[in-house]
């Protein structure tokens, strides 16, 4: 009896590894049939819709007045878009005008002259000089005559003499004078007087341009995509207030590794699929590609590889303009 027990388990044991055999054979023809009929994957590249932003910022600072867009508004190039103001803007208008006054005045006294008062009075005193050399000289010719003559003395002679020079030189001091005035300030001092007047109309053409700044323009056609302060926000020169998007230059990035870049070149023409869109298959153009630099994504080619894969950048445009294709959608590349 304890033979044929031990002959019933050894049966048992040997149907139930022939059923596992049978089952591994079976899986691993499934697994080998898998393998050749399964296709690999083609590899699915995703990326990005963008665009051009401008942000807006003014030359000086202020308060914000009032915006007259509001985010997602079309504006065109030109439109105003917000306004601040500055009171120290308009002191500075003040002080400039001021000076610019000032300067003018200076510049039409140096181009005018001398005043005729002036001019009238040196006139006279050159009359008066040219009057008192008359008699100077007549009474040296009387002189020098009774000289001649033995009636007088050579040092009346002299005196005479130099009466006569005193008076000529006397006559040409008063002329010069007079030409003094009649000529008025001196060439440089003109070129001066000009030169602080066009300056000082310089700074009033600065601040004016800088009031004027005070209302933002549209920079280009777009869309106000963001706006950073309120109304009534301080806000520094320069600080950008809001980015106007330009969406009629979309484009799309795409991370690609380098051994995907051998279909990729630029000016080529790929297929793509932008998800948002209901799947919509469009055509785009390659117009840049760059590498990443160290930053990237670097991925080995094997374990023991001979080189890594490197990331490169590369953007496309649409070759057709897409309706309702926006920043920040997927764009897939196959």
């Amino acid at each position: 009896m304890e033979q044929e027990n031990k002959t019933k388990i050894s049966r048992r044991d040997r149907g139930l590894l022939m059923a596992l055999a049978i089952f591994a054979v079976v899986v691993a023809g499934i697994a080998i049939v898998g393998m050749l009929l399964i296709k690999a994957p083609e590899t699915t590249i995703q990326g990005q819709a963008d665009c051009d932003a401008v942000r807006v910022s003014g030359k000086t600072g202020g308060r914000i007045v009032r915006f007259y867009v509001h985010e997602g508004d079309i504006v065109k190039q030109g439109d105003t878009l917000a306004s601040i103001y500055s009171s120290t803007l308009d002191a500075k208008l003040y002080q400039a005008q001021s000076m610019q006054e000032a300067a003018a005045a200076q510049n039409r006294k140096a181009e005018r002259g001398t005043r005729s008062e002036l001019k009238t009075a040196a006139y006279n005193m050159w009359q008066q000089a040219i009057a008192a050399e008359t008699i100077a000289r007549k009474t040296y010719e009387r002189v020098n005559n009774l000289y001649e003559q033995g009636v007088t003395t050579a040092q009346k002679r002299d005196e005479a003499r130099a009466a006569l020079d005193a008076a000529t030189a006397q006559v040409q001091a008063a002329k010069s004078q007079y030409d003094m005035a009649v000529n008025g300030a001196q060439v440089e001092d003109k070129q001066a007087a000009g030169s602080m007047a066009a300056a000082a109309r310089g700074t009033v053409m600065e601040v004016q341009s800088l009031l004027e700044d005070q209302f933002l323009l549209a920079p280009c056609d777009g869309e106000v995509s963001e706006i950073y302060p309120h109304e009534g926000e301080l806000v520094m020169m320069g600080t950008p207030v809001m980015t106007v998007s330009r969406l009629q230059d979309m484009w799309a990035s795409f991370a690609v590794r380098e051994d995907c870049l051998d279909t990729i070149t630029v000016g080529k023409t790929i297929n793509v699929v932008i998800p948002a869109l209901g799947g919509k298959h469009t055509a785009m153009e390659v117009y840049y590609i760059h590498d990443m630099g160290s930053y990237a994504t670097w991925q080995a080619s094997k374990a023991y590889g001979d080189y890594d894969r490197k990331t490169f950048e590369v953007k496309a445009r649409p070759v057709e303009p897409i309706e309702n294709f926006r920043p920040g959608m997927s764009v897939i590349l196959q």
